[in-house]
């Protein structure tokens, strides 16, 4: 297993106080942030305090934070180590962090392959149970028979 590299500058996929938090962390940890922002955030704390800030697309969330290109342009030409996506947004998008590694950028989350499989909520329950972690009954995919902890 290749050791990670240390990331120096690092692209915020995501705004408000989501955006804010990353900021922070970066700060405490001496990294650079580059926030990716829709053209209607340039008013926004995030705006004034990252470090660096790159126009990702318009005021809508399909022409910037859900726009996989345009996130992935922007984290280009800032030069990133990584990209960060907060919560909601592309963060449970595997196409984003496939694509995030693909450009050679450290996607901070779970593997494509994770969001895949977590995003199935029934899939996930039966990987929770295969390793042995409660889970609390309920609907079992066809089966609706109700099944009680032991």
């Amino acid at each position: 297993m290749q050791r990670p590299q240390r990331i120096r500058k690092l692209a915020i996929a995501n705004r408000g106080e989501v955006a804010m938090r990353i900021h922070r962390a970066c700060s405490e940890l001496g990294i650079q942030s580059v926030l990716l922002h829709s053209s209607v955030d340039t008013g926004t704390m995030a705006y004034r305090q990252c470090d660096e800030t790159v126009c990702i697309g318009g005021a809508s969330a399909q022409e910037s934070y859900l726009n996989i290109e345009a996130n992935i342009a922007g984290a280009l030409s800032a030069g990133v180590d990584a990209i960060h996506p907060g919560f909601g947004f592309l963060s449970e998008n595997p196409l984003f962090a496939e694509a995030t590694e693909a450009n050679g950028i450290t996607f901070v989350g779970p593997s494509a392959d994770s969001i895949r499989q977590f995003g199935d909520k029934v899939a996930a329950k039966l990987i929770a149970q295969k390793a042995g972690v409660p889970t609390i009954p309920g609907y079992q995919g066809r089966d609706q028979e109700l099944y009680t902890l032991v």
